[in-house]
């Protein structure tokens, strides 16, 4: 599938959608990590919560769609804040908050292009840094940003008690 087209949400018409891709990735991500809702309201809370980061800190939503206007996936990008020991210049930048491709459309360069719209957001905006985070066991998220000139920068560690 090389045929794909990325644009912006336009809300609240896309709203099924965005259900749709919150819901997927959390039944991808509750595959290999135990703390993943999956109770029925879980979605629409995060679609709340997600709109108003986008509301909030200037952010965007892009979905791909193929040539007959399938869905194929979602990146939602807002800009974010670091803690004050960060040097002012790097404080403020973009922040990749949610991005999912259909199990379909995955390998094919709709997680590339889902990330470059998010990066132009981020230039358009006249920041000069973005990140983006994933959970370990999403080999293929890891790669997609690795493969994307994403490089490590901080390691969360976690111990049930």
């Amino acid at each position: 599938m090389t045929d794909f087209s990325i644009r912006e949400g336009i809300f609240p018409k896309d709203k099924p959608l965005a259900i749709r891709f919150i819901t997927g990735l959390q039944r991808f991500e509750s595959a290999f990590e135990k703390d993943r809702r999956l109770d029925s309201t879980y979605a629409e809370d995060f679609f709340a919560i997600q709109m108003q980061r986008v509301a909030t800190k200037h952010g965007r939503v892009f979905f791909a769609e193929d040539a007959s206007g399938n869905a194929l996936g979602w990146a939602i990008a807002h800009e974010a804040e670091a803690e004050v020991y960060v040097v002012p210049e790097d404080r403020i930048y973009g922040f990749v908050g949610e991005l999912f491709v259909e199990e379909a459309a995955r390998g094919q360069g709709v997680g590339r292009a889902l990330m470059k719209a998010c990066e132009d957001w981020a230039r358009e905006r006249g920041l000069k840094l973005i990140m983006v985070a994933a959970l370990n066991g999403n080999d293929g998220a890891l790669a997609l940003y690795k493969a994307t000139d994403f490089v490590p920068y901080l390691t969360t560690l976690r111990k049930y008690i």
